[in-house]
């Protein structure tokens, strides 16, 4: 039976229903329906009132006071589309670990370096810690060799105490760790929760409105790798950014979700040391296992992260199996597409891998899931299937059919002027590719026995 006078709310997305039920179905949570009194306001005539500001012909508005003010690393600008817009909120996600604080550190110096030079005499950084005290932030500074005197700490919880330390030191950016540590006396629940974190992002956007100040909210990621807390938190801020990086590599990549002011699909890359985090403006050669002389299965490819080509390398071993259902391990590498192209390599390749344990990876901790992959995967898998090395200087582009054809990519321009740039010679890609640049000899494959049949006429050196 449905109440009356009672409605139903989604603690999620917010979505109102007739009647409770176990499941969402905007967003697709569990258990976050809540019964609510039924406050709907009548219906009223909307009276017109005064605007705050009158509108203007598009050629008369101002654009300079919105213009990006870039944060001194070079990678997070590249992906936050040329710096910190003013009044931008900016959501940067991750895992524990990962190295968040340490990258907003770097931030906080690099903002107080170059507005204590007079670069944009905006204010300084103010740095607001939830999660740690201020003694064990500034040794993390000390260790990194980021401290300032226009970087400003703070370890507070409490929403209204930080809004009182933006009144005394008036920055130019302001940096919260985390949000899902703060929290507001006008909303119930624990800190973390969906009522509070809801209420201390809308707090923090309103004053970055209202004020022009750029803010960047650490936020923290649930096991499944979604930003945890509400999902209308997502919606509030203007950029929202994945953390990403394996735990046992130096190598992290600052992924662009959501941007309101820029492309959002950029990526940014940084390499975590001892001694701090530093950009890697040019990170191909992180993927990349040279070798001494050439080894059988490893096939060279070229990936598109963003609008940003990286070269990386696909290694594969294939060996006699002892079990009755043989190993099919992959790294780096999505498994339902690699289990379809030892389907098709088998199939229209003429390989036996049907008795075979076979290991697939990448090198230096690199993810690919784009379908341009597959024909390095399959020459991989065959090179080391036959016991023949592939010629170091070709690369392999292009995405596999069931019915072994070789499909176009896009962006294969680009990828192939960044393996000129690298030296690569030789490179195999879909036909009618596009324009393609000088420097290289590509040979065109139609299928994976072309393909196949082409890297034997490949020069080795």
């Amino acid at each position: 039976m449905v109440k009356k006078g009672v409605s139903y709310r989604c603690a999620e997305c917010g979505l109102e229903v007739a009647k409770w039920v176990g499941r969402c179905p905007e967003c697709q949570a569990w258990g976050t329906i809540e019964e609510r009194g039924d406050t709907r306001p009548p219906i009223a005539r909307v009276a017109a009132g005064a605007p705050s500001a009158p509108a203007r012909p598009i050629a008369q508005v101002d654009v300079e006071s919105s213009r990006a003010r870039r944060t001194g690393v070079g990678e997070l600008d590249r992906v936050l589309g040329g710096g910190l817009v003013p009044g931008v909120v900016v959501l940067l996600a991750g895992e524990p670990g990962v190295g968040k604080s340490t990258l907003l550190l770097e931030v906080a110096y690099q903002w107080a370096a170059s507005t204590g030079a007079g670069q944009h005499d905006v204010g300084p950084a103010l740095y607001v810690t939830g999660e740690e005290s201020a003694g064990q932030v500034r040794l993390r500074a000390e260790r990194t060799g980021n401290v300032h005197d226009r970087m400003y700490l703070a370890a507070d919880s409490d929403l209204g105490s930080v809004l009182s330390h933006v009144d005394d030191v008036k920055p130019g950016l302001l940096i919260v760790d985390s949000v899902q540590t703060m929290s507001s006396p006008q909303a119930e629940g624990a800190p973390g929760g969906v009522t509070q974190v809801r209420a201390v992002a809308a707090g923090l956007v309103a004053l970055a409105k209202e004020r022009g100040l750029p803010v960047v909210l650490v936020g923290h990621v649930t096991k499944e790798g979604s930003v945890a807390g509400p999902r209308v938190l997502e919606h509030l801020v203007d950029v929202v950014l994945h953390f990403e990086g394996d735990k046992h590599s130096t190598l992290r990549m600052v992924r662009g979700v959501k941007n309101r002011f820029g492309a959002a699909d950029e990526i940014g890359c940084f390499e975590l040391r001892d001694d701090g985090i530093a950009g890697v403006p040019d990170p191909s050669g992180l993927f990349l296992n040279r070798h001494a002389e050439a080894v059988p299965g490893t096939a060279i490819t070229v990936t598109v992260e963003g609008k940003r080509p990286l070269l990386g390398e696909v290694q594969a071993l294939v060996g006699r199996s002892n079990l009755n259902q043989p190993r099919r391990a992959v790294s780096g590498l999505d498994s339902a597409r690699v289990s379809m192209v030892l389907a098709v390599l088998e199939k229209r390749g003429g390989a036996q891998l049907g008795d075979k344990d076979i290991y697939t990876a990448t090198v230096g901790g690199m993810k690919v899931t784009e379908p341009a992959v597959d024909l390095a995967v399959a020459l991989a898998v065959s090179s080391a299937f036959n016991d023949t090395a592939l010629s170091p200087r070709l690369v392999a582009i292009g995405e596999v059919g069931l019915a072994g054809e070789v499909r176009r990519v896009t962006g294969v321009g680009r990828r192939l002027a960044e393996a000129v740039r690298l030296g690569f010679t030789h490179a195999l890609v879909p036909p009618d590719s596009g324009p393609l640049p000088e420097g290289i000899k590509t040979l065109e494959v139609g299928d994976l026995a072309g393909a196949l049949r082409a890297v034997e006429y490949v020069p080795m050196a």
